[in-house]
């Protein structure tokens, strides 16, 4: 959610940058509601005042004139507070259709065919073979199961078995080294968070939600990325200004219901409805997003680097950063089988646009001010692709990454006889 006061001041540079974002937004319309709204309150308020004023200055027994001026007040007053209640939800749901305005820097575009490589970090393998896709690897290792998945779960599901689940927890504890000694709190967090805290997040609004799994019965949603209840713990909140910035590190499964990606990705494990991932979640000053997003950007960087793994950074224009973020990087690898680079980490600021709508501030001397969150991934699901087809070998065995060797005690991944 945007300040009310930065709205009035900025109301055309508010209404461009969401139209940046390919969401239409009548600023007009907002500002009118705001403004009957405040007229509503100042009355209200200066009611309450003349009440105040009239108790205080009866002394004994009340007049009939002073009765009757106090019934005249009180209906009023629950004629404003009635006008006030209907029109509070109208504004907020206004306001909260309003995405974060993108950063200058960001570049304006309509869609992903517009995002910047920024730049490309190592050199893609030469086979002196075909190099074959994850999936004919991993059945034929017999370490990914999507068949006997789509029998118990439908499409879009697998099993990860024997190397592949080895080489999943490999990856987790390497990320928690690393990022343990770079001071990050590590957390699990739940997977299911009240349907208010998502909206709070700023996912569900313009069709968000028709990609979360909404369990309506019992006002829940599963989490399609770990950092929406890892920011959301630090909900009404006030964090002390010595402990930022404040750090996190999680691991938990995410769901999403692919809507919209029909027929697309279907192969594999690529795009799937549930996904294991390890989130990093920054918490800091006001004005210091922009450092710490270099900063967590450089620690994916590294996670792919000291596996290496050939990627590309890729800046998100405005049209594929999605409401809350104002900012966005996609780290991309290289998948052999595609001859291509896909996506598989980002890492987002989102300013104060979450702290605003879930309440979450620090105290700068007497002073409360809205913390700025920060999210990036430090593994998902995705890297087990791009391990398997860029160590794959002529005969089908794949070769280990050196760092992760040390967690599966063992160099080569190999079909078992």
């Amino acid at each position: 959610m945007l300040d009310i006061k930065y709205l009035r001041e900025n109301a055309k540079k508010v209404e461009k940058k969401a139209k940046d974002k390919g969401i239409v937004i009548d600023i007009s319309e907002v500002l009118k509601l705001d403004e009957e709204f405040r007229k509503l309150s100042t009355q209200a308020q200066s009611l309450r005042e003349e009440k105040n004023t009239l108790s205080s200055g009866i002394k004994g027994k009340p007049t009939e004139v002073q009765i009757k001026k106090g019934k005249e007040i009180k209906e009023q007053l629950e004629s404003l507070d009635k006008k006030l209640a209907e029109k509070e939800p109208q504004l907020n749901k206004l306001l909260l259709q309003i995405p974060n305005p993108a950063k200058d820097d960001v570049k304006v575009g309509k869609n992903d065919t517009e995002n910047d490589v920024l730049r490309k970090v190592g050199t893609p393998p030469k086979f002196k073979f075909t190099p074959k896709d994850h999936l004919t690897l991993g059945e034929n290792l017999d370490i990914i199961d999507v068949e006997r998945a789509s029998k118990i779960s439908g499409a879009r599901f697998y099993f990860l078995k024997n190397d592949a689940a080895l080489l999943e927890f490999a990856l987790r504890q390497f990320a928690f080294d690393l990022l343990l000694k770079e001071g990050f709190t590590p957390v699990v967090p739940p997977v299911l968070i009240k349907t208010e805290v998502m909206k709070g997040l700023g996912y569900m609004e313009n069709g968000g939600d028709e990609d979360m799994y909404i369990l309506e019965k019992d006002g829940l949603v599963l989490v399609g990325t770990s950092e929406q209840s890892i920011v959301s713990m630090h909900k009404d909140e006030v964090l002390n200004i010595k402990d930022l910035p404040k750090r996190y590190v999680g691991f938990s499964t995410c769901f999403r219901r692919e809507a919209g990606s029909y027929g697309k990705d279907t192969r594999g494990i690529l795009r799937a409805h549930q996904f294991d991932k390890i989130e990093m979640v920054s918490f800091v000053k006001d004005g210091d997003d922009d450092k710490e997003h270099d900063y967590l950007l450089s620690l994916e960087e590294k996670l792919l680097q000291v596996l290496e793994i050939p990627y590309q950074v890729v800046k998100m224009c405005t049209g594929d950063l999605g409401i809350p973020a104002a900012r966005k990087y996609d780290l991309e690898a290289w998948i052999p089988s595609e001859n291509k680079y896909r996506e598989v980490t980002s890492t987002s600021t989102t300013t104060a646009f979450q702290s605003r709508r879930l309440n979450i501030k620090y105290q700068d001397g007497s002073e409360k001010k809205y913390v700025n969150i920060l999210n990036g991934t430090a593994f998902s699901t995705r890297p087990i692709i791009a391990i398997l087809e860029n160590y794959q070998q002529e005969d089908g065995s794949i070769k280990i990454p050196d760092i992760l060797q040390k967690y599966l005690g063992k160099k080569v991944i190999k079909k078992e006889k």
